[in-house]
């Protein structure tokens, strides 16, 4: 209980700090936007946009998050309010599931518009709601619960952001294959059972990072 607790109050700390500023989820929006305009004029006439759409949004998806990750520990690094979060009496798994959370809504709202922009651009008919918010859930979660480890090494050494999509992008290519096959295949009206197999490995890999992270991000943040 205090576990959960803890992370809540993080989470709501992060998220109130970011509401007060919106500069991360601003950044990514207006990142969201420029791609899906690069991709709207760059693409071939020939080709339906509806067959590689899966690919372009989870592509805008995984750098819009790069780019709030980017900010995730860097601002307490700087200004050194993570010392005094560090002296805190709560648990450690519990300051890394909060950020794991706050990050996981940030990247969420930005996700939810990027589905809007391209449906925008691109003419798409979200007919599989559910099964794509099941999907893009599932895949959010692993994909912050290892960028959220990340982001945290990342913020304790001078390369800083350049580092982050060094080290985080080779370990989400689980996540990113089965992200974008069961995307592609909701968008094209595919039922939700032709994607079920993928959609267990993705919370089998969301269960195996979020257990893992959370046991050795006390270990990260004391270097």
């Amino acid at each position: 209980m205090n576990f959960l607790r803890h992370s809540l109050i993080i989470a709501a700390k992060d998220l109130s700090i970011e509401l007060r500023a919106r500069e991360r989820i601003v950044s990514m929006l207006t990142y969201a936007v420029l791609v899906a305009v690069v991709f709207s004029f760059s693409l071939d006439v020939a080709v339906r946009p509806r067959t590689i759409a899966g690919a372009m949004i989870w592509v805008t998806i995984l750098f819009s998050g790069m780019l709030g990750l980017g900010r995730s520990f860097s601002s307490e690094r700087e200004q050194e309010t993570i010392v005094g979060v560090l002296l805190t009496p709560i648990d450690r798994g519990s300051l890394y599931f909060g950020k794991l959370l706050s990050n996981l809504a940030l990247l969420l709202v930005a996700t939810l518009a990027i589905y809007l922009v391209y449906a925008l651009f691109f003419q798409l008919v979200l007919s599989r709601v559910a099964g794509l918010a099941l999907v893009t859930v599932l895949a959010s979660i692993g994909f912050m619960a290892l960028g959220t480890l990340f982001s945290a090494i990342a913020s304790s050494t001078r390369m800083g952001d350049t580092l982050l999509p060094i080290l985080l992008l080779p370990l989400l290519v689980p996540v990113v294959i089965y992200g974008v096959s069961s995307t592609q295949a909701l968008l094209t009206d595919r039922p939700l059972s032709e994607v079920m197999g993928s959609v267990r490995m993705l919370a089998a890999f969301d269960i195996v990072f979020v257990l893992a992270c959370t046991t050795i991000f006390g270990a990260v943040v004391e270097e």
